[in-house]
């Protein structure tokens, strides 16, 4: 896959701040096309041993759920743990195995935010603009703005808001379960991103592609700690 250069990885805090202002007015949030059969999970393993990061990215073809291909990478942090600035401590790895691929995905999801974020510019969202592709962040969690009234059965949705704009979707995935939390990465629509999310659920809470990927990096993970 081409990976586009948009910025060295090699900035301080001040500076990784103003790159994502200065990218997130890059972003398209409509869609580039209407073809989603190949999904991608991308997800990352922080070592508990060292500053190595796991990064791996599985593919689906659709609407079967089959994969169709799998990668897993290992590489060193060169930026450290700061929230809000995740891309840049984990961007580096993930682009080193889309770089393995062998298959374009049309879409990746991504363990985390995509416009719903402090400024626009979550790890899906700075993703999409490095691939070039269509990205969704599926996030376990809120990190900016509110909802409220969410069903408890599967399906049910409600808009997350934030400095009065909607910025993502909570989604019950399964009944009585935690819901996910879904907002527009890159390249494609809010109604879109959600249907793409449903599209990838199985048995889980976590749409199948994420989850193989997380599966995925934490077994490799384990396995090369336990070889040290």
């Amino acid at each position: 896959m081409k990976i586009q250069q948009l910025h060295p990885w090699k900035v301080s805090y001040t500076e990784a701040i103003a790159l994502q202002q200065e990218l997130q007015k890059r972003l398209i949030l409509f869609n580039s096309t209407s073809n989603f059969n190949l999904v991608a999970g991308a997800d990352v393993s922080y070592s508990k041993k060292s500053s190595c990061l796991y990064a791996g990215v599985v593919v689906f073809q659709l609407p079967q759920l089959e994969i169709v291909e799998q990668v897993c990478v290992e590489a060193e942090a060169s930026f450290p743990y700061i929230p809000g600035l995740l891309t840049f401590r984990e961007a580096p790895t993930l682009l080193k195995a889309f770089q393995q691929l062998q298959t374009t995905p049309d879409v990746v999801l991504f363990d985390g935010q995509g416009i719903a974020h402090p400024r626009g510019m979550g790890l899906a969202s700075h993703m999409g603009l490095l691939l070039n592709l269509p990205t969704i962040g599926c996030a376990k969690s809120v990190l900016v703005g509110s909802y409220s009234n969410l069903g408890i059965e599967k399906g049910s949705q409600v808009p997350i808001m934030f400095r009065d704009k909607i910025v993502g979707v909570a989604l019950r995935s399964r009944n009585n379960v935690k819901p996910i939390f879904i907002s527009i990465g890159h390249k494609i629509d809010l109604e879109t991103a959600v249907a793409v999310v449903q599209s990838c659920l199985g048995k889980f809470r976590i749409p199948e592609p994420i989850r193989k990927a997380h599966n995925l990096v934490n077994v490799t993970r384990s396995m090369s700690e336990n070889s040290i």
